[in-house]
């Protein structure tokens, strides 16, 4: 547990990043008046992720490793933030649509709705925290290894 400290707290700091980003969203109106536009501007949220990654495993690669990591133990370590952030983010998904935006699954069930891509049963059936939940889980796995394993391969040591 010791040795995993770094991957941990980076992990946690990930989860935290990402709640201030949805509040954010939520405090410019990409969860109300201007909801129309939340598909394209939360994709920027790859931004800040793929920046965690990069500092949570230079730090790795400075204190744990001596300034010294292969490609094996960058994605390693990037594993272990993929798996605290998917851990924590059941949690994360309740406190944003609980806490911080409760009216998100109402509003984007009404805009699907009304912009007759779903019906109104498919909207409900698709918004909603139980489905967000699997959602999340699935994307921070796929998006949390793929983001390992590249920023991993950028950070390695190059030997002779």
């Amino acid at each position: 547990m010791q040795k995993h400290l770094t991957e941990i707290r980076w992990g946690i700091i990930f989860s935290l990043v990402m709640l201030l980003w949805l509040w954010l969203e939520h405090l410019v109106g990409l969860h109300g008046p201007y909801i129309e536009h939340h598909a394209t501007y939360t994709n920027l949220f790859a931004i800040p992720a793929i920046l965690i990654y990069v500092l949570a495993l230079r730090q790795k690669k400075r204190r744990d490793y001596q300034g010294l990591m292969s490609w094996k133990q960058g994605i390693v370590a990037g594993l272990l933030i993929t798996l605290v952030v998917v851990v924590l983010s059941p949690l994360c998904q309740w406190l944003f649509h609980t806490v911080i935006s409760p009216e998100y699954f109402a509003n984007v069930q009404e805009y699907a709705v009304a912009e007759q891509m779903m019906t109104s049963d498919e909207a409900i059936a698709y918004f909603n925290l139980p489905s967000y939940i699997v959602q999340s889980l699935i994307g921070a796995a796929i998006m949390g290894t793929v983001t390992s394993v590249i920023v991993a391969f950028f950070l390695r040591s190059k030997t002779s």
